[in-house]
């Protein structure tokens, strides 16, 4: 397998540092809102991965984060008046439900930056120890020049660069040694979380944060980082520096990340009108939909997020799913029957399409080219695949068909579930039947609706409904 490796810029041959073993980190959510779609496509990219590294055989320890200490969260929870924990608990276990929704399995691990805490001081003592960091009136700097070869994965020369803190703004920025040396430990300030250290009450730098919890959770050195395009620089680079300057070895032997998503050729922000979370598009579509939609591009390239284009993926999940159903109900039909000789025969070009499936999928993760050799599997499966074909072969078919789906965290079993519009719109007609005092529709609604997995409760306010 070769993955397009952002610290070499160009594919390279994937070799785990402990064979049959692969430990990959991807940098999570800062969760002070519900997460939006352009954070949906590292978490389906990344999941993919995960997927295929397992399908061929590797024991895989995905460890992604959740921020739940930042700026925007001490904000959030200052507008509401409560503290900021129950802003990010709150959060997490949104993103939760929005990760199962786009069928993101849960990671290995899911660190807190504030349940580690202890270890990021630690790792600060041992900078400073080591000269790479230094205090000044309760703020701690990385000295970036004292890492000699910063700027290796964005590839900017450090003399051009300005220190990026993402909105991590201190007292005191004019008392750094030098411009580009960035965060490690922040004191605090009024109405703030904070915790004890060496250097006085505080919180420490985000970029500490993943450098501390991926040692922890995966060891020294990692075998794939990744992430959104967006961190390479700053994040990521400061990531390098300040592990690589602490551990003196290498932080990460594979870097990969994702290309930015755009809203109908625009840059997703709230001030365009064009920003959505997960959660407000999972009310018009499935969100197995977005997931075929995110992988029907590869994955480090720009990808435009437009109605158009979205039912387009629609349709053609549509497609896969109803040659599913076709090959289970021939399958369950004709179940007894054996393959025939001819079948047998035929049964090999399976092999070929996971072949190559393997081969678009070994070739830095192209899952366009691996779609496409799912649509020519189900072009062959309509082709080839009768009523009058044995239960055994259109099983094959369907099982061959699902494999593949799979690997790309694609169901091809439709969940007959509803939509929020969907919801809503027979409430409405329930109301109406019952102000026509057609009872029995009403009754047939509600029932409906709660074979759905869906309750309803009648207010004076009207009616208020829940998933059960």
């Amino acid at each position: 397998m070769k993955v397009y490796n952002t610290l070499t810029r160009r594919k390279d041959e994937f070799q785990p540092i402990r064979e049959g073993k692969v430990g990959i980190y991807v940098c999570g959510p800062t969760v002070y809102d519900y997460i939006h779609i352009g954070n949906a496509r590292p978490m389906i990219v990344f999941d993919t991965l995960r997927r295929y590294l397992e399908y061929r055989g590797y024991e895989v320890n995905y460890v992604s984060n959740f921020t739940d200490v930042d700026d925007k969260i001490i904000r959030r929870a200052n507008e509401e008046g409560v503290d900021s924990k129950v802003i990010s608990e709150r959060y997490i276990e949104e993103c939760k439900k929005d990760m199962e929704g786009l069928n993101v399995r849960p990671a290995t691990v899911h660190p807190k930056a504030t349940e580690e805490i202890p270890d990021m001081i630690e790792m600060i003592k041992t900078l400073i120890e080591k000269g790479h960091a230094y205090e000044v009136n309760g703020t701690v700097y990385f000295r970036t020049r004292s890492f000699s070869e910063y700027g290796k994965l964005s590839k900017k020369n450090i003399d051009d660069l300005r220190s990026g803190n993402r909105e991590l703004l201190v007292s005191g920025e004019e008392e750094k040694e030098d411009p580009l040396d960035f965060v490690l430990w922040k004191p605090k300030k009024e109405g703030e979380p904070f915790w004890e250290s060496p250097w006085g009450e505080g919180r420490p730098g985000w970029h500490l944060e993943c450098s501390v919890m991926s040692k922890k959770y995966i060891g020294d050195i990692i075998d794939i980082h990744a992430g959104g395009e967006d961190l390479i620089f700053p994040h990521h680079e400061n990531e390098i520096a300040q592990s690589e300057a602490a551990n003196d070895k290498e932080f990460a032997r594979y870097w990969m990340h994702n290309g930015f998503l755009k809203i109908n050729n625009e840059k997703m922000s709230k001030s365009l009108g064009n920003f959505f979370t997960v959660r407000e598009i999972s009310e018009k579509y499935d969100l197995q939909v977005i997931r075929f939609f995110m992988l029907s591009a590869h994955y480090r390239s720009p990808l435009n997020f437009s109605a158009d284009l979205v039912e387009a993926s629609k349709n053609g999940l549509e497609r896969i799913r109803n040659a599913a159903s076709r090959l289970l109900e021939i399958s369950e039909k004709n179940g007894d029957s054996p393959l025939t000789s001819e079948e047998e025969a035929a049964l090999k070009v399976l092999e070929e399409y996971k072949e190559r499936f393997n081969q678009a999928m070994d070739d830095d993760l192209n899952t366009a080219d691996a779609i496409s050799v799912i649509f020519e599997l189900v072009k062959s499966a309509n082709t080839n695949v009768t009523e009058q074909s044995s239960g055994a072969f259109a099983k094959n078919y369907y099982e061959c068909l699902e494999t593949l789906n799979q690997v790309l965290g694609i169901e091809i079993t439709v969940k007959e579930e509803l939509l929020d519009s969907d919801i809503e719109a027979l409430i409405e007609e329930r109301q109406a039947a019952r102000k026509n005092k057609d009872f029995a529709r009403a009754d047939e609604i509600r029932n409906l609706l709660q074979e759905k997995g869906i309750l309803l409760e009648d207010t004076r306010e009207g009616v208020r409904w829940k998933r059960a």
